[in-house]
């Protein structure tokens, strides 16, 4: 069996440090707001490069608030992709805006930036770049076209923390970065876990009102806020693992960079590609692959995990029923989830194993290339 992830490797070699600290919690009667957030705030800040670190209670809830705190609201447009986990555009419904879609570039699976302007009306209030799969956008070409027409711009870094686009992070280039820390994320947490950053001061401070409903002093409430607080336990868990993070995410580009030599001769699978002057950290190592779901069949029958991310775009998903999109508005966006194949990537998978992923993939996709 070889697991699209696992997890319980990177606990055993952290065990005893990791059994300390989640003790120590439970010893010290502080659970919310303490000295593990706090730790954390601060070196994540100083990690990624960014003035104000927030800890909450979720990557779906950095989004959702960054929205709010910018004042995105009823009748505002938000200019996203379809190619994305529903957070993104469920952030943006929340706060009653319409997320409006452009396409993605077939070869990155991020937004396509010559795609973008021609989706801006008077409504539009923000772009929202998704770093899928850990692969940075092209951000100079967003913050250029956010600029030009005054739009904010909210990262979704929710798989790509440590990504870096010409030597900066991803995260610090808009108004703000949103980042998850699910258990599956390359930092994740023993249960669910988010963090906001930012430059700007007087985001930072109504984020913080917003996650502790909605008041900057205790029991003084001036807007309707949420409970979102990121707890001490899952500070403490990452704590641990901060310093590590760096080390995973080389070792997740040197079994993509290993895939991709596997994979070099043998033409009807296509690897990831990276953008010039970036560093992408492999959250998932996405081929795309013919006859996808026969392929994953046979890896699964042969004790194979493999993932869809995602199978169906969200302009064909219910929830954005509503939202009207033309049949061929978004042909690389569509024809990617019918050929995007996710294999198992993970900082202690073995070569030997990769060797057995990259056989049975090419093995498969012979067999129906022959019929």
């Amino acid at each position: 069996m070889i697991p699209i992830l696992d997890l319980k490797p990177q606990y055993l070699s952290l065990k005893n440090e990791m059994d300390k600290a989640i003790i120590d919690v439970i010893e010290s009667g502080s659970y919310i707001n303490g000295p593990n957030v706090k730790k954390l705030e601060k070196d994540m800040a100083s990690y990624l490069g960014s003035k104000k670190c927030i800890g909450l209670n979720s990557g779906t809830d950095a989004l959702h608030l960054a929205l709010r705190a910018l004042d995105i609201g009823p009748g505002d447009e938000v200019i996203t992709v379809a190619f994305t986990f529903v957070a993104t555009t469920e952030a943006i419904g929340i706060v009653g805006a319409i997320p409006v879609f452009a396409d993605i570039d077939p070869e990155t699976f991020n937004i396509d930036v010559k795609d973008i302007e021609r989706r801006i009306t008077s409504k539009t209030k923000a772009i929202l770049p998704v770093h899928l799969y850990g692969q940075p956008a092209d951000m100079d070409a967003i913050m250029a076209i956010a600029q030009k027409h005054n739009l904010y711009v909210i990262e979704d870094c929710a798989q790509a923390i440590g990504a870096e686009y010409k030597g900066k992070k991803v995260g610090t280039f808009g108004d703000a970065g949103c980042f998850s820390f699910f258990p599956s994320k390359n930092l994740g947490c023993y249960g669910d876990g988010g963090m906001l950053s930012t430059d700007n001061e007087e985001l930072a401070s109504r984020v913080i009102a917003l996650r502790g409903h909605g008041g900057k002093v205790k029991y003084y409430h001036d807007e309707l806020g949420v409970n979102s607080r990121l707890d001490e336990m899952q500070a403490a868990v990452l704590n641990v693992k901060l310093p590590h993070i760096d080390e995973w995410n080389s070792k997740r580009r040197e079994k993509a960079h290993k895939y991709n030599e596997m994979f070099k001769d043998f033409q009807e699978v296509q690897t990831p590609k990276e953008l010039n002057n970036t560093k992408c950290v492999y959250h998932q190592y996405t081929i795309k692959v013919p006859n996808r779901n026969q392929v994953q069949k046979d890896l699964q029958e042969q004790g194979i995990c493999s993932m869809i991310y995602y199978p169906v775009p969200l302009n064909k998903q219910k929830v954005h029923s509503h939202i009207k999109v033309d049949k061929n508005d978004l042909q690389a966006t569509e024809k990617c989830t019918e050929v995007v194949l996710s294999l198992p990537i993970f900082p202690e998978l073995t070569e030997d194993q990769q060797k057995t992923v990259v056989k049975a993939v090419k093995e498969s996709v012979s067999k129906y290339s022959l019929v």
